[in-house]
């Protein structure tokens, strides 16, 4: 027998349902069905060709569609466990850690409707050990890079920055290096 009041139940109840609602009008919308996640980039862009594209530009989709990847992924999850949950209401064995046995309380279940387990034996989540293939080609900085950079980072950091760096030369013109007037040119107007 459950340790949860039917009221509660009823709560519990209505708030995975209203969450699983979500996560399928979410699917539905951008999901698989008519998403552009399941097509090629160019077509998902709409370009006819990735030619005249800026790398930046093509770096963006790309972020953009593994985003939206990532976080369908996390939304799939999330809807595995609430069916799981409802399923679990169905049986009897809804708020009962599934490692201990123990009662899960009220207030955990409020705030996540969907756990299968106690505070105490809740499953670690870990950083994917899946990393990025570039990891294994890039060579480490040799040692000592970027020691000491800010050593001189004051350097010129007072009024006569500007003279130190001019004497290398400017972009100015022949006429503004003459350093005349604007006014000078505007009597013949």
């Amino acid at each position: 027998m459950s340790h949860l009041s039917d009221a509660q139940l009823q709560e519990l109840n209505h708030t995975l349902r209203e969450q699983k609602k979500d996560l399928e009008r979410h699917f539905s919308a951008n999901g698989e069905e008519n998403s552009a996640l399941g097509e090629s980039l160019t077509d998902s862009t709409g370009d006819l060709s990735t030619v005249d594209n800026h790398p930046g530009d093509l770096g963006t989709e790309v972020f953009e569609r593994e985003r939206d990847l990532a976080v369908n992924d996390s939304l799939h999850e999330e809807l595995d466990q609430i069916n799981g949950a409802l399923e679990r209401m169905n049986k009897g064995t809804y708020g009962v850690c599934q490692i201990c046995g123990r009662d899960i309380p009220f207030e955990r279940l409020q705030a996540i409707p969907y756990t299968a387990y106690c505070v105490d034996d809740t499953p670690e989540r870990s950083l994917r050990s899946d990393r990025p293939v570039e990891e294994q080609v890039i060579t480490p900085p040799p040692t000592g890079a970027g020691e000491g950079r800010q050593e001189y980072d004051r350097r010129f950091d007072d009024a006569d920055a500007w003279d130190s760096v001019e004497e290398y030369g400017t972009s100015n013109t022949p006429a503004m290096a003459a350093k005349r007037d604007v006014e000078d040119y505007d009597d013949g107007m």
